[in-house]
């Protein structure tokens, strides 16, 4: 007698074919543990008329192709109602989204150039610093040395 397998469609790409995953849950022998094995089975559906998340029942055939050996027999409950968001929402939220970004880039720049400011002024400030600063008795710089 043929096989008979309970699944749900997770893929309906190519014509006239859909590939229907089975979960299956199993209890580890020593450890008692139980765990879910899922396997992908290729099916003909010969009218198209699964969709993807259908729970169908598909049926064990003779090869059809180099991968499917089965075919839709069934469908046991269709999928619910995906929400799908119209293009113009999409490209609202896309606008706005790059509102944001150009938004957050300009307080970041302004940051930096902030920054940048802050340690040149840091910079001169240290400078001047090593400059002003008097050596010790018995100490001569190279420029010192080259005037004497």
């Amino acid at each position: 007698m043929a096989r008979m397998i309970t699944g749900i469609v997770s893929s309906k790409k190519t014509d006239k074919t859909i590939v229907v995953t089975e979960h299956v849950r199993l209890t580890h022998p020593l450890y008692r543990k139980q765990y879910t094995v899922s396997k992908r089975f290729m099916a003909h559906d010969e009218k198209n008329e699964a969709q993807e998340g259908d729970k169908v029942v598909i049926i064990e055939t003779r090869p059809i192709s180099a991968r499917k050996h089965f075919t839709l027999k069934s469908i046991v409950q269709k999928a619910r109602v995906q929400h799908v968001e119209s293009e113009n929402a999409l490209e609202a939220y896309v606008d706005t989204s790059k509102d944001k970004h150009s938004q957050a880039a300009k307080k970041s720049e302004a940051k930096t150039e902030e920054q940048s400011t802050k340690s040149d002024v840091k910079d001169d400030e240290k400078s001047a610093d090593v400059k002003s600063k008097k050596q010790p008795i018995g100490f001569t710089t190279p420029d010192e040395e080259s005037k004497e």
